[in-house]
């Protein structure tokens, strides 16, 4: 990130030793409902899924992307690297506490471009300059200046987050935010399309529109996947586990005597949909008159309330594009040699930490 001289200990060196003789770099996903954590391996063929894990938090540990009860987040992280080793990893802030800008600026490389932004970052940040942490990436050229994309994040954030994992005993390598994780994971190498990415949460539903794997525009909606767990509750009288597994099992897929269900259903998810189709029109109506690089061609579902079968589909009639799930192992060895340790429900939620993973293994 620029201005933060602290975080220039996290930069990868020209030199870095063998990867034999040293630990990998985990990726780690720090949420509102817990810690997930992803370490990889290289082999011959590409890359493999290494070791995986899933700390739950108490409630109230994380709130709105930032930690509150530092004691019980400490505690899980010193799990997270009893349990499993983890000694060096990657991580990520939350969009929700992220500031997501463009602009243009003088110079050849990312740090001219820093400098030329460091006094007026107040401009996209509402915070004094010297109270932000920010980082960009170049997206092109015009007028002979570079069109950038950034990042910005309170100072005290920044800091807070890294000395949690110091305290934990992890040594932090990399920090960026997450909307930058998930097109890593998600979009192949070189992928030069624009593609909306729906990240369906418990309680929260994050869109990230991305560019050639850059994000471009990110917002969060204030409802999540629970609401479909509630409606499901509420219809059947049901505990939320088994509301979990009718949602799951069930969908919203028309079906003979199963009309009120899914009327029930659709009461909660077209508000999720609707909410998606006015972002999007907002980020369309935005570009420039006949641009086709920022038109959405595709949608990706990803996130731990993702798999509601019949889903894609619904979002598909509305949005005008295709819809998928999305794979979290795109840039992974073929499954020709190799099939994923987990399936692929439980995948869907560790995509935050396995982009953060692969920052080791290929360029964002």
């Amino acid at each position: 990130m620029c201005m933060s001289t602290f975080l220039t200990r996290f930069l990868r060196t020209s030199f870095a030793p063998p990867s034999y003789l040293t630990l990998p770099t985990a990726g780690i996903d720090l949420s509102t409902s817990g810690l997930k954590a992803v370490t990889l391996k290289e082999r011959a063929g590409g890359l493999e899924l290494g070791t995986f894990a899933d700390v739950r938090l108490p409630a109230g540990v994380v709130v709105e992307g930032e930690v509150v009860d530092r004691e019980a987040a400490v505690k899980a992280l010193k799990e997270l690297r009893h349990l499993y080793g983890i000694r060096t990893a990657n991580i990520a802030l939350s969009e929700s506490k992220a500031y997501l800008f463009e602009t243009k600026v003088e110079g050849d490389n990312h740090d001219d471009w820093c400098t030329a932004l460091e006094q007026r970052v107040d401009e996209f940040v509402p915070l004094a300059p010297s109270d932000v942490s920010f980082d960009l990436v170049g997206v092109g050229t015009e007028g002979g200046q570079t069109a950038v994309a950034g990042v910005g994040y309170a100072r005290r954030l920044v800091e807070g987050t890294v000395s949690l994992f110091d305290e934990a005993g992890i040594r932090v390598r990399a920090i960026e935010s997450e909307t930058f994780s998930a097109p890593r994971a998600l979009l192949p190498h070189g992928d030069q399309g624009t593609a909306l990415i729906i990240d369906l949460g418990r309680t929260t539903t994050k869109l990230t529109i991305v560019v050639r794997r850059i994000p471009r525009f990110a917002t969060t909606l204030d409802i999540g996947g629970h609401a479909l767990t509630l409606a499901v509750q509420k219809y059947f009288g049901v505990t939320e586990e088994e509301a979990k597994r009718v949602k799951s099992e069930r969908g919203i897929v028309p079906s003979a005597g199963n009309e009120e269900y899914i009327a029930a259903m659709l009461l909660t998810v077209s508000v999720i949909r609707e909410e998606i189709i006015r972002r999007t029109e907002y980020w369309q109506t935005h570009q420039a008159p006949g641009a086709e690089e920022g038109k959405i061609t595709r949608a990706i579902l990803v996130g731990g309330n993702a798999s509601v079968r019949g889903l894609p589909e619904y979002l598909e009639a509305s949005l005008k594009v295709p819809v998928e799930f999305g794979d979290v192992f795109t840039n992974f060895v073929s499954r020709d040699v190799w099939l994923p340790p987990m399936d692929y429900r439980q995948s869907l939620a560790y995509t935050t930490a396995i982009g953060l993973a692969l920052r080791e293994y290929a360029p964002s």
